[in-house]
């Protein structure tokens, strides 16, 4: 670079439910890569953490406490995002909850709080970061689903449904943002362990029993960091930039092997 030739300004991730678990790691996966990161959640204590760590390895942070399912918190997050990082290049859709229970007697706010965080979530980010996408003429979405969206264990009907529509949500944004330099692509993750990626003060440190790792035909269960590299991957326009519309199962194999239960 000649001395009269700035350096390309950083580019922006912005990463929902970033405070803990798979999104904790994304965050600090996301800065030690050289991006600037900004995180949407609503655990504050876990999310200034987060920032204050990501200073401390000299990266730059932002935290805003938001509720993804509602549109005012999704607008001030992104705009703030946009005006301190100077846009938006990346959009991690992380955030999720679920609520199990007989389908039969779910209440249906419940249904609904799921359905809003996890697919009226993603549905609201990404269509306000595209906004700032479009501008850029470039940018990459990365939605987290799950193996959940593929396969189910009984009273998961609302998280399943979310996940599901998330993967359908991915496809459709996928075509309908192409044109503007935007790929959008989802990630599934299966068994991922998180226990030890909570706010330091829940944090705990994993026990896998040798069945549990069994199941899966890696030979262990899956961590934050497996979905960290994978979303990096997806970032990337020189790596990943014919690649959109699609679903990553992320599982160690888990979702192709036959369990038999054993009497």
């Amino acid at each position: 670079m000649t001395s009269h030739q700035a350096a390309a300004p950083s580019p922006a991730v912005a990463i929902t439910g970033g405070a803990q678990g798979i999104g904790r790691a994304l965050a600090y996966a996301f800065a030690q890569q050289g991006y600037l990161v900004s995180i949407a959640d609503p655990d504050k204590d876990a999310g200034f953490e987060v920032i204050r760590e990501i200073r401390r390895i000299g990266g730059k942070g932002l935290y805003l406490a938001a509720d993804v399912s509602r549109e005012e918190d999704v607008e001030r997050w992104l705009r703030i995002t946009a005006e301190e990082f100077g846009g938006v290049r990346v959009l991690i859709n992380n955030a999720g909850i679920g609520r199990g229970g007989d389908p039969t007697e779910l209440p249906v706010a419940e249904w609904d709080r799921v359905i809003g965080v996890n697919l009226r979530g993603t549905f609201l980010c990404s269509r306000v970061a595209a906004r700032y996408m479009k501008k850029q003429r470039r940018g990459a979405i990365v939605n987290i689903a799950s193996t959940r969206a593929l396969m189910s264990e009984p009273h998961t009907e609302a998280y399943a449904a979310s996940k599901g529509g998330i993967l359908a949500l991915t496809h459709a944004l996928a075509v309908s943002l192409g044109p503007h330099g935007i790929r959008v692509n989802a990630i599934s993750p299966g068994w991922i362990e998180t226990r030890d990626w909570q706010y330091s003060a829940r944090a705990a440190e994993p026990v896998h029993s040798e069945r549990d790792r069994l199941q899966h035909p890696v030979g262990r269960v899956g961590r934050p960091e497996d979905i960290a590299e994978a979303c990096l991957y997806l970032a990337d326009d020189r790596k990943a930039g014919f690649m959109t519309g699609q679903n990553l199962v992320i599982d160690g194999g888990m979702t192709v092997k036959m369990i038999y239960e054993e009497d």
